[in-house]
């Protein structure tokens, strides 16, 4: 059985992950792709009215076939118990989507087994028995779905998984009867969100069967430009059919996004100039930055890297300053959780600055 927190301290303090970069297809609007699989098992009730008892056998039962999912994956498991991780820690791998908000509510017999390249994480008694998540850089639908499918029949030759002849496997979530499958990918779109053409965008994807919601802020305000791409029906279409249907709507999207860029090229330049601009003047020199503002500016120095208006620095630096703008990443850099907003923006400043610096594009050679 793998030891708890077998994976190295880097899964908590490195700024980067493996799945996360700008060397990937349709990068320059898609960051990354995620599939999910919920499965349960046989004659144990759902998490949510399971009692410790039942719980802990789960998390045994699921314990006993990793050295099978390792095998599958060719990845080594570290084992995180939720209950053995400092509150920091787990904000932290919440904020690196490597872990979800649920997985924490209820620490005890709450298990993540994350794989050493952080491209793969179990969730043992979440919403469901097991959550299989697996992601991929860039556009990558069908290679996570690979290697997902591979882990799921990995597991399903050790395990006795609830599945129903008519209704497919069976969930906690009624949305995710059937093949339980979630896919979704993640978008930056500064084009369509400064032409105003977003919401157009949403309600065509709700009467698609899909869902699109901001990754950071709300309804009222998105911070960064990112939207996360899903599909929310699984019952009655086969894991080809929904990869399929989210794919090929994410290329309309993707398509969509770089007409509004070359729109706002053609008719806003010098505008669009000024703000990607003055942008990469803040982060450059800036000695406080808030976590919006870091959000928010980069937002245009991407897009602006994306286009070539910038080529002082390489979009490589992204997915640092992702990470690096995160409250929890900081104060595990800084190994305290007793920071002022002032520290935190200070230190927030100095970590963006680093990132640029390190990554120098064709425009600037490294010092």
């Amino acid at each position: 059985m793998p030891q708890d927190n077998s994976v190295t301290q880097d899964v908590f303090h490195a700024n980067r992950l493996p799945w996360l970069t700008s060397q990937a297809p349709e990068s320059d609007v898609v960051l990354s792709s995620r599939i999910r699989l919920a499965r349960n098992f046989r004659k144990i009730p759902f998490p949510n009215r399971a009692d410790f008892e039942q719980l802990a056998a789960v998390l045994q039962l699921t314990d006993g076939a990793i050295p099978a999912v390792a095998d599958a994956a060719h990845r080594h498991f570290g084992r995180y118990a939720m209950d053995k991780l400092t509150k920091l820690q787990r904000e932290v791998l919440v904020d690196k989507r490597l872990i979800t908000e649920n997985l924490v509510k209820n620490p005890q017999d709450r298990v993540a087994f994350l794989a050493d390249d952080a491209s793969v994480s179990l969730l043992v008694n979440e919403e469901d028995h097991l959550r299989i998540q697996c992601m991929r850089a860039g556009l990558d639908l069908e290679q996570a779905y690979a290697l997902a499918s591979a882990i799921d029949d990995a597991i399903e030759g050790q395990l006795d998984l609830a599945f129903d002849e008519k209704m497919g496997y069976l969930t906690s979530c009624p949305t995710n009867l059937g093949t339980g499958l979630r896919a979704s990918v993640v978008l930056h779109l500064p084009g369509l969100v400064y032409t105003r053409n977003i919401n157009n965008i949403i309600n065509i994807s709700q009467q698609l069967g899909l869902s699109l919601r901001a990754l950071y802020g709300d309804d009222k305000e998105v911070v960064g430009n990112l939207f996360q791409v899903s599909n929310q029906l699984t019952l009655g279409f086969s894991e080809e059919e929904i990869i399929g249907n989210l794919k090929s709507a994410v290329t309309e999207i993707i398509a969509h996004e770089r007409r509004a860029r070359k729109a706002l090229s053609l008719y806003m330049k010098e505008h669009l100039e000024d703000g990607i601009w003055r942008a990469y003047g803040t982060l450059r020199y800036a000695r406080l930055l808030t976590e919006k503002e870091v959000l928010t500016l980069f937002s245009k120095v991407r897009l602006g890297i994306d286009m070539r208006l910038i080529k002082e620095v390489s979009a490589d630096c992204y997915p640092e300053i992702l990470i690096g703008s995160r409250t929890s990443w900081l104060e595990i850099l800084a190994g305290t959780e007793n920071m002022s907003s002032g520290e935190l923006d200070k230190l927030r400043a100095e970590t963006v600055r680093r990132a640029l610096a390190a990554h120098p594009g064709e425009g600037r050679q490294q010092a």
